[in-house]
C-alpha cells in the first residue's frame, strides 16, 4: 500500500492558484456551492413551514447521496468519454432548473410532497453530474505536478461554499424572502457555466495520444468489472476502502446531531452553541486548506491518510464522551483539520495512481463509496443514536471505524513487505 512520494521538488505555496484557470475554477466553483448550500437553507425552511415533515427531511438527506451511489461510476466513465466541462455544465444546468422551478412552486403556492421529492432527487443527480467529471477537469488545468494542491484547495473551495452558504442563505430569506431568493440564487450557478463554455481544458485541448480509448460503462457489469480493474492498484484500492469505511461508519451524520450535542451540554441559548460546533469543524477544514498549502506540510501517501483518518476517528470520539464545551470546540477544530487532510489526500492518491485510461471511473468508484456510503451513516450514527444515546453512538462508530482502518493499515503493510 504504500505510494512513492509526489511532488518531491522544492515546495511552492499555493501552487494550483498560481495557473490562471485554477484561480477561475476556484472561486467559481466556491460560487457554486454556496448556491447549493442556499439552495438548501431556502427549500427546507419552506418545507417545514409548510408540511413539518420528519419523513421528507429524512428523504432529504437519502435524495442526496443515493445518486452518488448509484450513478458515480457511470458519470466518471461518462467523463473519460467526453469533455467534462459539458457534464459540468450540465450539472449546474440541472442545480439552475431545480431552484427555478422551487420558485415557481412557492410563487405559485402549488407545492406539493411528490413535487419537493422530486426536486430533491433532481439536485442529488445534478451532484453526481459535477462531482466525478470536476476531478478529472482538475488533471487537465493543473498537470500531475500541482494535482494535490488542486484537490487539497477545491476541498477547501467546496467548504467556504458551504460555511458561507447558511449565511448568505439565510440573509436571502430575510431581505428577498424565500419566493425572490430562491430565483436569485438559480442565477448564481450562471458564471460558473459561461466560464466553463470557454475555459481551455478537456480532451481536445490535451497533447496528441494523451487521450486513451474507455470503455464505456453501461450495465451494473461494466460497473463490477470497473471496480474489479481498481483492485488489481493496490492505492487506489485501499483509499476508496478508507474513503467508503469513513463514509459508511461516520460521514458527516453527527453534524445532523449538533442541536441535540449542543442541548447536552447545558447551554440555554442551544441554537448559538450550535452554530459554534458546525462553525469549529468548518473553521478547522478550511485551516487545514490554507496552512498545508502555505507550508507544503502532508505529502500525499497512503498510510499517511490512515493515521490522519485514525486521528479523526479519535477526535470524534474525544467530542462525543468531553461534557467541557470549551474542549469540544477544539476537538471539532481539530477533526475539520485531520478530515480534510486525508480526504483531499486519498483523492490525490486516486488521481495519481489510476491509469489514464481509466481515471474517470477509478474516480467514479470513489465517489460511489466515498459520497454514496454517506447514506448509510444516518443508521451507524442516527438510528443507533435514537437507542443508545448519540454520544453513545458516535463514539462507538468512532472506535469501530478505528479498528478497521487499524486492519486496513496492518493488512497493506504485509502486502508490501516482501
Amino acid at each position: 500500500m504504500t505510494a512513492a512520494p509526489y511532488g518531491s521538488a522544492s515546495h511552492v505555496a499555493f501552487a494550483a492558484l498560481r495557473h490562471r484557470g485554477f484561480r477561475a475554477y476556484f472561486l467559481l466553483s466556491a460560487l457554486a456551492m454556496m448556491a447549493d448550500n442556499i439552495e438548501h437553507v431556502i427549500s427546507y425552511w419552506v418545507m417545514f413551514g409548510k408540511f413539518n415533515s420528519p419523513a421528507l427531511g429524512g428523504f432529504a438527506v437519502v435524495s442526496h447521496w443515493l445518486p452518488f451511489l448509484l450513478f458515480s461510476v457511470y458519470s466518471g466513465a461518462l467523463a473519460d468519454k467526453f469533455d467534462p466541462r459539458r457534464m459540468i455544465q450540465l450539472g449546474m444546468a440541472l442545480f439552475m432548473a431545480v431552484s427555478a422551478t422551487w420558485g415557481v412552486l412557492f410563487v405559485s403556492g402549488t407545492l406539493q410532497v411528490w413535487h419537493a421529492c422530486a426536486l430533491l432527487i433532481a439536485h442529488g443527480v445534478a451532484g453526481v453530474l459535477w462531482g466525478p467529471p470536476s476531478q478529472l477537469l482538475l488533471h487537465d488545468i493543473v498537470g500531475r505536478e500541482h494535482l494535490q494542491s488542486a484537490v487539497r484547495l477545491n476541498s477547501t473551495a467546496r467548504q467556504l461554499g458551504m460555511l458561507m452558504g447558511p449565511g448568505v442563505g439565510g440573509a436571502l430569506l430575510l431581505w428577498l424572502g424565500p419566493n425572490l431568493g430562491i430565483f436569485a440564487n438559480a442565477l448564481l450557478y450562471l458564471p460558473f457555466v459561461l466560464w466553463l463554455a470557454v475555459a481551455p481544458y478537456g480532451p481536445k485541448f490535451r497533447a496528441a495520444g494523451a487521450t486513451a480509448a474507455v470503455r464505456a460503462v453501461r450495465s451494473l457489469g461494466d460497473i463490477w468489472r470497473a471496480m474489479k480493474e481498481i483492485a488489481h492498484h493496490r492505492v487506489i484500492l485501499a483509499m476508496t476502502a478508507l474513503a467508503g469505511c469513513a463514509s459508511l461508519f461516520i460521514g458527516n451524520a453527527y453534524q445532523a446531531q449538533m442541536p441535540g450535542f449542543a442541548h447536552d451540554f447545558g447551554q440555554q441559548r442551544a441554537d448559538f452553541f450550535y452554530s459554534m460546533l458546525l462553525g469549529a469543524d468548518a473553521a478547522g477544514a478550511l485551516t487545514a486548506g490554507f496552512v498545508l498549502e502555505s507550508r507544503g506540510l502532508l505529502p500525499p501517501r497512503a498510510q499517511t491518510a490512515c493515521v490522519l483518518a485514525m486521528i479523526w476517528c479519535i477526535a470524534l470520539a474525544s467530542f462525543a464522551l468531553t461534557s467541557s464545551y470549551p474542549l469540544a470546540l477544539v476537538v471539532l477544530f481539530v477533526a475539520g483539520f485531520v478530515e480534510l487532510s486525508f480526504n483531499s489526500m486519498a483523492q490525490t492518491l486516486v488521481q495519481l495512481e489510476a491509469p489514464p485510461d481509466m481515471r474517470g471511473r477509478a474516480i467514479g468508484v470513489f465517489s460511489m463509496f466515498a459520497m454514496g456510503m454517506r447514506m448509510f451513516s444516518g443508521v451507524t450514527v442516527g438510528i443507533a443514536g435514537a437507542r443508545i444515546g448519540i454520544h453513545a453512538s458516535l463514539a462507538l462508530s468512532a472506535a469501530a471505524l478505528f479498528v478497521v482502518i487499524g486492519l486496513l493499515l496492518q493488512l497493506g503493510f504485509r502486502r508490501s513487505a516482501p
